[in-house]
């Protein structure tokens, strides 16, 4: 991979928050899991995702470099973090990146919808 490509994969991203995503990737979460089994291995439309990416200062449930998409999966605490997840999308969409999110529950209870719905979204990107 070249420096150039590696700078653009992550952004600037420091060595530290790569190695804080590196860390996360083998703590995912059952319903991180589930969608993972989906999209890993270009399953999704042929396109890479990446898990738990690092992305300037921030890290993403998932990455698709070639649409320059990301999936961020929602639990409880995030109805409490409202303010900083839209400050957080606003940082990103500065990349040219778009955040898609969906609750833990869409995908525990209909994961084909979330991957129709993503894929909608990559079909249009």
């Amino acid at each position: 991979m070249s420096q150039v490509h590696f700078d653009n994969l992550f952004y600037g991203a420091s060595y530290k928050i790569r190695q804080r995503a590196k860390l996360l990737r083998n703590q995912m979460t059952a319903v991180e899991k589930k969608l993972w089994t989906r999209l890993c291995n270009r399953k999704l439309g042929g396109l890479k995702f990446r898990r738990q990416h690092p992305i300037d200062i921030f890290i993403v449930d998932f990455y698709c470099h070639e649409k320059k998409l990301v999936i961020e999966l929602d639990g409880k605490i995030h109805s409490f973090n409202k303010e900083y997840d839209s400050g957080r999308t606003a940082e990103l969409n500065q990349y040219g990146i778009v955040v898609i999110r969906f609750t833990n529950e869409e995908v525990k209870n209909n994961i084909r919808l979330v991957c129709k719905k993503i894929y909608k979204v990559c079909s249009n990107l």
